[in-house]
């Protein structure tokens, strides 16, 4: 017979080898949340009409190919419209097979690098492109993407002629959370009012920021991007994105006093 220490070993070595998707996860909602993804259909969702079935649900996640062949907006939008919140959902980048040679190499401060003479500095990565759509508007985006500042940032505020130096800072992430593409994410958005923050794998990388315009209420959306040529060729960071554990808490008058377990740290 195997001595019980090396099937010990054979054990957990099994365990290794098959990895968490083999091993199970766990699909269960937080308590105060409603699921928004049953894992089985789109219910709940307003596929583009005349998608073609490129937004679609694969081993219970939201899968998406990038390649929508409706004639207008492509994004998945929620049938429902909300106000205050807090929505966590899982994301991972399948694949980044465009390489983007205009990333702007971001300050801190929100604004671009340049160079000895000027001219912005931009770095050449290999890219993909989604994001979260807060309140019916795209400009009010929680990017997903591979650029060096990292994921959950502001870009339609951030590059905003209008935004003010300090609003442009305040949409700019402290950090770079992101995992390797291919492995999953997970995103905590609080919105209060007109107060939105970001936690990206445990990490703050959107410390509460008041964005004036935001609308009071709207629906939410998961971001198409991305083209391909006559040739099939990616013209722009695609959409090679999945979703999962999609869940809400919408925050009342009462609840909407309680901080996110993440704010402040």
């Amino acid at each position: 017979m195997m001595p019980r220490r090396l099937r010990s070993l054979c054990v957990a070595g099994l365990f290794l080898s098959l990895g968490p998707a083999a091993l199970g996860r766990d699909d269960s909602v937080p308590e105060g949340f409603v699921s928004l993804f049953n894992g089985k259909d789109l219910t709940g969702w307003k596929v583009p009409e005349g998608d073609g079935g490129h937004w679609k649900v694969v081993d219970g996640v939201i899968d998406y190919d990038a390649l929508s062949e409706a004639p207008g907006d492509k994004a998945l939008w929620s049938e429902r419209e909300f106000g205050d919140y807090i929505l966590r959902l899982d994301w991972r980048l399948k694949d980044a097979p465009f390489l983007n040679r205009h990333v702007p190499y971001i300050l801190p401060d929100g604004t671009h690098a340049r160079d000895i003479r000027g001219r912005e500095i931009h770095l050449a990565v290999p890219d993909a492109d989604s994001g979260v759509y807060l309140r019916g508007d795209g400009r009010f985006q929680v990017n997903i993407w591979c650029w060096p500042i990292g994921s959950g940032e502001f870009y339609g505020v951030r590059t905003d002629p209008r935004t003010p130096p300090e609003l442009r800072a305040a949409v700019t992430p402290r950090t770079q959370a992101d995992r390797p593409v291919g492995e999953w994410n997970r995103f905590e958005i609080t919105v209060r009012d007109r107060t939105v923050s970001v936690v990206l794998n445990d990490r703050l990388v959107i410390p509460g920021v008041t964005i004036p315009d935001l609308p009071r209420r709207g629906r939410l959306a998961l971001q198409h991007h991305g083209a391909r040529n006559k040739h099939g060729e990616w013209i722009a960071p695609p959409s090679l994105v999945q979703f999962r554990k999609i869940s809400i808490k919408e925050l009342g008058p009462a609840a909407g006093a309680r901080p996110s377990a993440h704010e402040g740290t």
